[in-house]
């Protein structure tokens, strides 16, 4: 058992806290912006509370964060009250925001100055995979820290993988982006053509699903997609946000994302009908206005 907090409870964070306290076993402290959602979590858990990030971090093994984008991880972690104020010498640092990479070498840097260490360690596998304690985790730091914590992070994941030095997880995270972004875009063109033709959908994918076309969003999606319901998963705003930080790091790293820049610009669109919180597969909903 470790002494662990856990920084942000959204829809992400409060059952990975969660599994850390259940099925991980760890004395688990929690911080959550809005106190109430604290509160109903340790109830629900048996946990504890704290006021600030700063609180929450005091003498603990290990510190989570899950929080919205870089600003808000500074702010729980160099900002007043933040995490890194308390940390003591030898802690570490788990970041599982998708944030960028210039960020988390920001942060690795600090805690280096101030005898602690940090992981970058955004997840994969949405709401569902938070939930049911089935994350893929691409982490990025050293190898020996990483050795460390990675039976902690095992609590709520099933695969969990060590990419490289930090940044490195939000480098990879980038990638699972962008192979996202096109999947999801060539599945409603599929859909909406196929509907187009007068085929039934249903037949369709059961049959192409089978063969090279096949993909976990079009397993777990075109049902959904199909009957023009778009409640089951990552929000378009935060895929938006993601997807500006895989543009700003290809316009330092020289890459070419033509196809990202597009899809990018068609949620851009589905947020005009409204779809801020629709899921990322309403880019099907653009097609059929």
């Amino acid at each position: 058992m470790a002494t662990v907090a856990f920084i942000g409870l959204g829809i992400m964070g409060y059952p990975m806290a969660g599994h850390l306290k259940t099925r991980g076993g760890h004395d688990v402290t929690v911080y959550n912006r809005t106190p109430a959602k604290a509160e109903k979590w340790a109830e629900e858990f048996g946990g504890k509370h704290a006021p600030t990030p700063a609180e929450a971090a005091t003498d603990k093994d290990f510190i989570f964060s899950c929080v919205g984008n870089d600003d808000d991880l500074r702010s729980v972690t160099i900002g007043e009250n933040g995490a890194f104020s308390t940390m003591k010498k030898g802690a570490i640092f788990i970041d599982n925001t998708t944030a960028s990479a210039e960020v988390a070498r920001e942060l690795a840097a600090e805690a280096e100055k101030r005898g602690f260490h940090f992981l970058d360690a955004p997840v994969s596998g949405g709401q569902a995979g938070a939930e049911n304690g089935v994350l893929t985790v691409m982490v990025g730091g050293d190898e020996k820290v990483f050795e460390r914590a990675n039976p902690v992070i095992e609590a709520y994941a099933r695969a969990v993988g060590l990419m490289g030095p930090v940044g490195a997880g939000q480098l990879t995270k980038m990638v699972n982006q962008i192979c996202i972004a096109g999947l999801v875009q060539g599945l409603s063109e599929g859909i909406h053509f196929g509907k187009k033709a007068g085929l039934d959908i249903e037949k369709v994918i059961g049959v192409i699903s089978k063969g090279a076309a096949g993909s976990w969003q079009m397993e777990n999606r075109y049902k959904t997609m199909n009957a023009g319901k778009y409640d089951f998963g990552f929000a378009v705003d935060w895929m938006r946000k993601d997807l500006g930080i895989c543009l700003e790091e290809a316009d330092r790293n020289g890459a070419s994302l033509p196809v990202t820049a597009l899809v990018d610009q068609f949620y851009k669109d589905v947020q005009k009908l409204g779809g801020n919180r629709w899921d990322t597969s309403s880019l099907l909903a653009r097609l059929e206005k």
